[in-house]
């Protein structure tokens, strides 16, 4: 009689060339049907199944919840591929966290391909971590940027900036592309800025390496645990620069027009620096839909000073009320 093999496993298995036994799955270690059975990634303790389905199947059991959340703009195919490859990577980390970090990945619409986004393990819980190019995305999508720059410059670098001056006098960066990034040396600033729908142009985030190093002593608790474990395999270790470049984003945020999904994204990426469930702070597609709509026509109003259409009005009292329902009905049902 052949026996179920957990997906910890089955990926050693793989690797190894070789098929090896292991105990079936008991009844109470099948993995759960939704995500709302799932609970809270900080009380994995208290759901511990066994994954024993490949990464093929385990995706097929979950991908409706995946199609469900991810917006349309998202190629299903190319976010699925991410997840087939860094699937492997997370077999030790609980289901729940795994499944939790995915989804969350899913409903901001990014690629867990190590450039918009990274699931990373820490013991055997699965995190979401959104990259700078993620936050870029989210920019453009918000329909408010027009472009994101973003660069560091050398200690060799020719560069000047002047706050209090006009663009384009306030900054300026001409680095010499003849020479090697060792001979232009180390890097000393990050920046970043955006032009905006209409031509203009934000302010421009500098920071020094010393700026940088106080963001990450400050608010990285991955990194924290990383230090007291002697481990060195956050991205703060691992990934320096592009850390740097993504809090010269993330200051950039705050000066630039955001959409509600964006000071989402913030929100979650502050809840996996501490150790919490991130999901909670992700949009859910009927939600992210209507506050969309509802700030397309602010925007509308806020341009023309008039109020919304009433037909845009009815609309949006429509859908409010349509996510009432379905709220209400999710209630009864886990009441």
């Amino acid at each position: 009689m052949t026996t179920a093999l957990s997906l910890k496993d089955r990926l050693k298995a793989a690797r190894q060339g070789t098929e090896t036994a292991a105990p079936a799955a008991e009844e109470h270690d099948q993995v759960p049907d939704s995500p709302a059975e799932l609970g809270d990634v900080k009380g994995h303790e208290q759901v511990e199944p066994a994954m024993s389905k490949t990464v093929m199947e385990w995706l097929n059991v979950y991908r409706a919840h995946f199609e469900e959340a991810l917006p349309d703009c998202v190629d299903r195919s190319v976010f699925f591929a991410a997840v087939r490859t860094v699937l492997p990577d997370l077999a030790k980390c609980t289901p729940a966290s795994v499944l939790q970090a995915l989804l969350t990945c899913a409903r901001f619409g990014l690629v867990p391909d190590g450039a918009q986004a990274a699931i990373t393990r820490q013991g055997v819980i699965a995190s979401f971590v959104p990259m700078y190019q993620g936050y870029i995305e989210l920019m453009y999508r918000s329909g408010l940027v027009e472009s994101v720059n973003v660069g560091v410059i050398r200690e060799h670098d020719e560069f000047s900036y002047t706050p209090t001056a006009r663009y384009p006098d306030d900054f300026v960066h001409r680095p010499d592309v003849r020479l090697t990034q060792k001979q232009r040396g180390e890097v000393v600033v990050a920046y970043a800025y955006a032009w905006l729908k209409g031509g203009a142009r934000s302010q421009v985030i500098l920071l020094t390496r010393e700026d940088a190093e106080e963001i990450r002593d400050e608010f990285s608790e991955s990194y924290r645990r990383a230090e007291e474990s002697g481990a060195a395999n956050s991205f703060w270790h691992t990934r320096f620069l592009r850390m740097w470049e993504k809090s010269a984003i993330r200051r950039l945020v705050r000066v630039v027009p955001k959409s509600a999904e964006l000071r989402a994204l913030i929100d979650a990426d502050d809840a996996g620096e501490r150790g919490e469930t991130q999901i909670l702070h992700a949009p859910d597609p009927e939600a992210a839909r209507l506050l969309a709509d509802a700030e397309a026509a602010h925007a509308a109003a806020e341009a023309s000073q008039d109020v919304p259409a009433p037909k845009v009005a009815r609309s949006l009292a429509l859908k409010r009320n349509k996510v009432r329902r379905r709220a209400g009905r999710r209630a009864g049902r886990r009441g």
